[in-house]
C-alpha cells in the first residue's frame, strides 16, 4: 500500500512540476524574445516529456533499466494507442499531411534507430552521446526548415507554442518565472524518486518485472502532460497541434530521455522489451503516420478501437509477465 501511495503522489508531483516547468519556460521564452517556432518546437513539445525524463534517468541512476526503458518505450505507445485515441474519440481528427509529414517520418526513423541500438543488448555511453547528438541536428535542422519554407510545419510548432500558453498559462514577474521554474526542476527530481521507488515495490509485491510497472503504470502517469495537451488541443478543433504534440513527444522520449538515461549508467534491455514491446511500437507508429499522412479524417469509432487496443495491450502485459 505505501509504495502504491509513494508512486501516486510521484506522479501527482511529476504532473504538477512538468506543468510547472512548461509556465516558466514559456514565460522565460517570451521575455527572452525567443521564436514562437523554438517554443513550440522545444519547450512546449519536449517540455511535455519532462516527468519521462526525470523518472528515467532517476531509474537509470538507481540500477532499473526496466524501468527507465519501460517508461520510455511504454510512453511512446501510450501515446499513439491512449492519448491519439482519446483525443479521436472526444472529437474526430483531420490532420494536414504537409503539417506532420517531416516529423511523423523522423518518429519512424528515430524509432528504427533505437530498435537498431536496442540489439546490442545493452544502450551504454556512446549509444547516449550518438542519440542526443541527433535529436540537437533534428532541432536545428527542423528551425532552419521552418524558417525557409516549411510554412506549414512552421505553422503548427507556432500553434503549439500558442497551445501552451493557452493551456498552462504563463507567470509574469521575473521572480513568478524564476520560481516556477526552479520549483517544476526541484518537483521532477523528487518526484521522480518517489515513482522509481514506488514502482519498484509494486513490481516486487505483485510479482512482476520492473519493465512492466514500467511499461504500464508508470508510463501513463508519466505521459499526464501529454494527455492535457492533447485532449486540449482536440477539444478546441485543433488536431494539427495534438498530433503534432504526440509526434514530438515520441522523438524526444527516444532520442533525448534514451539518450540522456543511457550516459547517466548503462542500460541492460529487458529481453521482453527487446523482442516485443519495441516491436510493437514500431507497429503501431507505423499505422499511425501512414494513416496521417493519406489526410484522412480519424473517426470517432476507431479512436474508440485504439483505447481498447491499450487496454488490450496492458491486460495481455500483466498476463504475460
Amino acid at each position: 500500500m505505501i509504495d502504491l501511495l509513494f508512486t501516486a503522489a510521484g506522479l501527482a508531483l511529476l504532473l504538477a512540476s512538468g506543468e510547472a516547468l512548461v509556465r516558466g519556460g514559456v514565460a522565460l521564452a517570451g521575455r527572452l524574445g525567443i521564436s514562437p517556432l523554438i517554443v513550440g518546437l522545444t519547450i512546449v513539445g519536449f517540455g511535455t516529456s519532462a516527468p519521462e525524463f526525470a523518472v528515467s534517468v532517476d531509474a537509470a541512476l538507481a540500477g532499473s533499466p526496466g524501468i527507465a526503458l519501460g517508461t520510455i518505450v511504454g510512453s511512446n505507445i501510450a501515446n499513439i494507442l491512449l492519448i491519439l485515441g482519446g483525443a479521436a474519440a472526444l472529437s474526430p481528427m483531420a490532420v494536414h499531411p504537409g503539417a506532420i509529414r517531416r516529423d511523423g517520418l523522423v518518429m519512424l526513423a528515430a524509432t528504427v534507430a533505437f530498435i537498431a541500438l536496442a540489439q546490442a543488448g545493452t544502450l551504454g555511453a556512446a549509444h547516449g552521446a550518438a542519440m542526443l547528438a541527433v535529436l540537437a541536428a533534428y532541432v536545428g535542422w527542423s528551425f532552419w526548415c521552418d524558417r525557409h519554407g516549411g510554412k506549414e510545419a512552421a505553422a503548427l510548432h507556432r500553434e503549439e507554442a500558442e497551445a501552451g500558453r493557452i493551456i498552462y498559462g504563463a507567470p509574469r514577474t521575473a521572480w513568478a518565472i524564476a520560481a516556477s521554474i526552479a520549483g517544476g526542476l526541484v518537483g521532477l527530481i523528487v518526484g521522480a524518486r518517489f515513482v522509481v521507488d514506488g514502482a519498484g515495490g509494486i513490481a516486487r509485491a505483485a510479482g512482476v518485472p520492473d519493465e512492466v510497472i514500467g511499461l504500464t503504470l508508470v508510463a501513463v502517469g508519466a505521459s499526464l502532460p501529454e494527455l492535457i495537451t492533447t485532449l486540449a488541443a482536440a477539444r478546441r478543433g485543433e488536431a494539427d497541434v495534438a498530433i503534432g504534440n504526440v509526434l514530438g513527444s515520441n522523438i524526444f522520449n527516444l532520442l533525448g530521455i534514451g539518450g540522456a538515461a543511457a550516459l547517466a549508467a548503462p542500460l541492460a534491455v529487458p529481453p521482453a522489451i527487446l523482442h516485443v514491446d519495441l516491436w510493437l511500437l514500431a507497429g503501431v507508429s507505423a499505422i499511425a503516420v501512414a494513416v496521417m499522412l493519406t489526410g484522412r479524417r480519424i473517426v470517432r469509432a476507431e479512436g474508440w478501437i485504439l483505447l481498447a487496443a491499450y487496454a488490450g495491450y496492458v491486460a495481455w502485459r500483466f498476463a504475460a509477465s
